[in-house]
C-alpha cells in the first residue's frame, strides 16, 4: 500500500500536469463551479462497450439494408477445396508462399502449379472482407462523425476560442468545465477506445499500424488534454478532425455503392477540406498557439511538452495520409474516377497477371516451355531437390 501510494503520489505530481504555481487545490469543485477531473475520463469505459454493441446493431438493422438499397453487390467467391497441406502453408506464410514453395507444395499434392496458384488465390480472396462488410463498418463512422462534428460546432460556436484561438490560455488551467463540452468529450474518447476493441473484426487495411498509432496518440491527447484542464485546445484538435472524416467515409460508401460521380465530388470535398484543415489550419493555428503563445503566460513545464510532442507525432502522420491521398488523386486524375481506396488490398481473379507471368518459362537456347501436370516441380525436383515433408 506504501509503495502505491507513493506512485500514485508521483502520477499525479502537479508539476507534471500543471503550470508553476499551480495545484490541484485550486482546481476544485467549489460554489456552483465545476472543473474537470481525471476520474471523470473513467465513465468512457463502459460507453465504449455501449458503442461497440450499438456498432454491431446498427450495421445489422441499417447498414446492410442500406447496402441493399443502394445496390451494393459483392463479387461471387469460388470456395477452395480443403487441402490441408496447402492450408497450412497459407497460414504459415500468410497466404503467399514462394515459388520455390509453390512448386514443392504442388508436387506433394499432386496438382499442377497452375492450379496450386489458383488455389491461394481463390483461398486469399476468402480472407478478404466483402463491399457488404465495408460498406457497414464506413457506414457507422460516418454517421458518428458526422454528428460528432455538428454536435461539437454546436457546443463551440458560440466560444470566443473557436475564432480566436489564443483565447484558449485565457486564465489557463482555472477555466471552468461546460457540461456539454464534457460529453463531447466523453463521446468523442469512448468512440476511440470502442475502436481498439474492434480492431480484430475491423478490416485490415495496409496502413493498419498507422491507424493503431493514430487511435493511441487520440485517446492519450484527449486523456491528458482533459485531465490538465487542456480542454479548450483539445476541444479545437477534435473538431478539426471530424471535419474531414465523415466526408472521406460517405465517400467510401458510395464507392462501395458504384456510384461514381457522387463518389467522385465528394473525394474532390474531401480532399479540400483535408488538406486545408490538416496542413493548413492545424500547424498554423492549433500548433503555433501551443507550441508559442500559450508560454505567454506562464514557463514551460512536462505537460506543455508531452502535450507538444503528441500534437507533432498527429501533424507526422497528417503528412502521411496526405502523401496518399495525392497518390489517389494522381490516379483521379488519369483515369477520371477515384477507383478504388489505395490502403486496400484488391480481389484477385482466377487468372491473376502477376503469378500468370510467373508460370510462363523464360524461353532458353530455342527449347520449349515444359507443360504438363507438373511442369515446372518436376522439373525443380529433376534437380537433385527433395520435397519437404
Amino acid at each position: 500500500m506504501g509503495m502505491w501510494s507513493r506512485l500514485n503520489e508521483w502520477l499525479w505530481w502537479e508539476r507534471l500536469w500543471l503550470p508553476p504555481n499551480y495545484s490541484w487545490t485550486q482546481l476544485e469543485d467549489r460554489d456552483g463551479v465545476v472543473y474537470a477531473h481525471p476520474r471523470d475520463m473513467l465513465a468512457a469505459l463502459p460507453l465504449a462497450l455501449a458503442l461497440v454493441a450499438m456498432r454491431f446493431t446498427f450495421e445489422r438493422l441499417v447498414g446492410r439494408p442500406l447496402s441493399r438499397w443502394l445496390g451494393v453487390q459483392d463479387q461471387a467467391r469460388r470456395l477452395v477445396k480443403p487441402n490441408a497441406t496447402l492450408e497450412k502453408h497459407f497460414l504459415m506464410e500468410r497466404g503467399r508462399p514462394k515459388e520455390t514453395q509453390m512448386a514443392v507444395l504442388a508436387a506433394q499434392c499432386g496438382l499442377t502449379l497452375r492450379q496450386t496458384q489458383r488455389w491461394f488465390r481463390r483461398r486469399r480472396n476468402q480472407e478478404r472482407p466483402c463491399l457488404t462488410k465495408k460498406f457497414c463498418e464506413a457506414s457507422w463512422r460516418f454517421v458518428f462523425y458526422l454528428c460528432s462534428f455538428f454536435g461539437g460546432l454546436s457546443v463551440l460556436y458560440h466560444e470566443s476560442w473557436l475564432w480566436r484561438p489564443v483565447m484558449c490560455w485565457d486564465n489557463y488551467p482555472i477555466q471552468p468545465l461546460k457540461p456539454a463540452l464534457y460529453y463531447w468529450y466523453l463521446f468523442e474518447l469512448s468512440f476511440y477506445i470502442s475502436l481498439l476493441v474492434t480492431l480484430p473484426f475491423d478490416i485490415r487495411r495496409k496502413d493498419f499500424k498507422e491507424q493503431v498509432a493514430h487511435h493511441f496518440v487520440t485517446i492519450t491527447l484527449v486523456t491528458f488534454s482533459y485531465s490538465a484542464n487542456l480542454l479548450r485546445i483539445g476541444s479545437l484538435v477534435l473538431l478539426l478532425h471530424d471535419s474531414a472524416d465523415f466526408l472521406l467515409e460517405a465517400c467510401k460508401m458510395f464507392n462501395y455503392a458504384r456510384q461514381q460521380q457522387v463518389c467522385n465530388s465528394l473525394f474532390i470535398v474531401f480532399s479540400l477540406v483535408f488538406f486545408y484543415t490538416r496542413l493548413v489550419l492545424f500547424p498554423t493555428q492549433i500548433l503555433y498557439t501551443t507550441y508559442f503563445e500559450s508560454v505567454l503566460s506562464w514557463d514551460p513545464f512536462f505537460g506543455y511538452y508531452f502535450f507538444n510532442s503528441l500534437l507533432l507525432l498527429l501533424q507526422l502522420l497528417h503528412v502521411f495520409w496526405s502523401c496518399l491521398i495525392l497518390r489517389m488523386i494522381h490516379s483521379f486524375t488519369k483515369k477520371g474516377q477515384m477507383e478504388k481506396d489505395i490502403r486496400s488490398d484488391a480481389e484477385e481473379s482466377d487468372s491473376s497477371e502477376g503469378e500468370a507471368a510467373q508460370e510462363r518459362p523464360q524461353l532458353k537456347n530455342g527449347t520449349a516451355p515444359t507443360d504438363g501436370p507438373r511442369s515446372r516441380a518436376a522439373v525443380w525436383l529433376a534437380n537433385g531437390h527433395k520435397s519437404t515433408t
